[in-house]
């Protein structure tokens, strides 16, 4: 099996060693998410004080709020081994046999994607969840024979951005399920003063609440604007992060005081000024905006839906009013259910 399948965090990706450096590593660290984390902390002690492994857990909820990050902190917490890898990545139960006999007692196993597991190899993760035991074939043809492994107590976490695609069998495994949600503007405010401290930024607090205001509720999209933020003020403003540089560098790279990149406006752009409002269909949308479906229904359309400016009727996608009013455009006479 290919190192990488094992570790996919380890790969030379400049973007994802920096979001390493910023994760937190204990629970206290971990800003937002209060009720996820309340039960980590009680399931996590009473394992420490029965010395025994965590119960496994399942994380669900959009990309970029933490998931990779919990799973770092459960095992730190724990005192034990991360081994991390994907659901794509585990294309044979093989695949998946050579990580679970590798593991030790106590130890975590990351997967991610965990909704993308192929039939067969969840079928091997049952017993090893429930019984921590898994069968292996040796052999080939009628000299073939079954072997049953006895694996060491570990914990399994799941991270998945569509629960509804897991299945019942493995969902039920879990011990705990917990979904994430968006984080408040005054949390992301602290992820960002957190980063800037670990980074070495002098930034302004009016400056961290700025970037914090335009991240979409996500850590993910904090950081990474809050280095585009510092790129633009060494380049342009002295290394100093105020208000007004943030707001600069900000509209420099195409995002806008609400959040809205250059693909979402594009996509309200194409709406209001070529359909007149809608409705459009996924496809014709992702045409027209040179996007996959995938990218504009998984990635794009959430935070436009939450944030007011699209709707999903029967018949495709529609601008609402505020689409409208925030491109300067004069919103179309339609029926007042459509906004």
């Amino acid at each position: 099996m290919r190192e990488e399948f094992v570790d996919p965090i380890a790969r030379d990706d400049a973007d994802v060693r920096a979001d390493s450096e910023l994760r937190p590593r204990k629970l206290a660290d971990f800003v937002g998410q209060g009720e996820l984390k309340q039960h980590l902390s009680i399931v996590l002690e009473a394992a420490r004080q029965r010395n025994e492994a965590a119960d496994h857990l399942l994380l669900a909820g959009p990309p970029g709020l933490g998931k990779t990050t919990m799973a770092t902190i459960v095992a730190n917490e724990m005192g034990a081994k991360l081994h991390v890898t994907s659901g794509p990545a585990l294309e044979r139960a093989g695949d998946l046999a050579a990580i679970l006999t590798k593991l030790e007692d106590r130890d975590v196993l990351f997967i991610d994607e965990v909704h993308r597991l192929s039939r067969v190899v969840e079928e091997i993760l049952y017993p090893a969840m429930e019984d921590f035991q898994i069968d292996i074939v040796v052999g080939k043809g009628p000299a073939a024979s079954s072997i049953r492994l006895t694996l060491p107590k570990f914990t399994l976490i799941g991270a998945t951005t569509r629960t509804g695609m897991i299945t019942g069998p493995l969902r039920d495994r879990f011990g705990l399920v917990s979904r994430l949600e968006y984080y408040e503007p005054d949390e992301l405010r602290q992820i960002v003063q957190r980063a800037a401290t670990i980074l070495g930024i002098t930034i302004e607090a009016d400056a961290a609440r700025e970037i914090a205001s335009r991240s979409r509720g996500t850590p993910r999209i904090a950081n990474r604007l809050l280095r585009r933020v510092r790129d633009y003020a060494q380049v342009r403003a002295c290394g100093a992060v105020s208000v007004d540089v943030a707001d600069e560098a900000l509209r420099t790279f195409g995002v806008d005081r609400l959040g809205l990149d250059k693909v979402d406006r594009a996509v309200l752009q194409v709406i209001c000024e070529r359909f007149a409002g809608g409705p459009v269909g996924l496809s014709t949308l992702a045409i027209a905006v040179s996007e996959q479906t995938e990218t504009i229904e998984d990635v794009y359309e959430p935070f436009l839906i939450r944030e007011g400016f699209l709707a999903r009727t029967p018949r495709g996608r529609v601008a609402t009013a505020a689409a409208f009013t925030h491109l300067g455009l004069t919103p179309p006479e339609r029926s007042p259910e459509l906004f």
